[in-house]
């Protein structure tokens, strides 16, 4: 199994960057644009994602197009909410959100683990190629979703 922890400063309040983390509209829109992400029925497709909840997204990668399910198992707003993959290409896959106050800034800190399916080829993908993708993927969506996030929080005034 891969784990990738990444994380980045926010100037937000630490419940601004938890609920922006999880705005399901806002999701397509802080990912590599070349993916053609979007939400799919038969989950939730905009708002904020809750506990228990389903979100459904399809997303071009690698050239082939890919639906992946995922329930939001925990949360602990505004500290963490974890998402597991219930249905997709992986074998695996845990994401975990974490959030932290520093000063004025917000700390947001992304867990992935994941492991592909077919054994030993899928740990040697996973090791060669999907850990530099997923690690670019990750730091692309916390970028975006960093510049929308104080983006936000500036034009409310704060």
């Amino acid at each position: 199994m891969i784990i990738i922890s990444e994380e980045i400063r926010v100037n937000a309040p630490i419940e601004v960057c938890y609920d922006a983390a999880r705005d399901i509209g806002l999701h397509p829109q802080t990912v590599w644009p070349r993916t053609k992400e979007r939400t799919l029925p038969g989950g939730r497709r905009d708002g904020l994602l809750e506990k228990g909840e389903k979100v459904v997204f399809e997303a071009v990668h690698f050239g082939v197009r890919q639906r992946l399910e995922s329930v939001a198992e925990e949360m602990e707003r505004p500290d963490f909410f974890v998402d597991r993959m219930s249905r997709g290409a992986f074998k695996e896959m845990m994401h975990r959100h974490e959030f932290e106050t520093s000063g004025q800034e917000t700390i947001v800190r992304d867990i992935l683990q994941f492991a592909s399916p077919l054994g030993p080829i899928g740990r040697l993908f996973d090791a060669l190629v999907l850990k530099r993708y997923m690690r670019s993927f990750i730091r692309y969506r916390q970028r975006q979703l960093k510049k929308a996030v104080e983006r936000m929080y500036t034009l409310e005034g704060q």
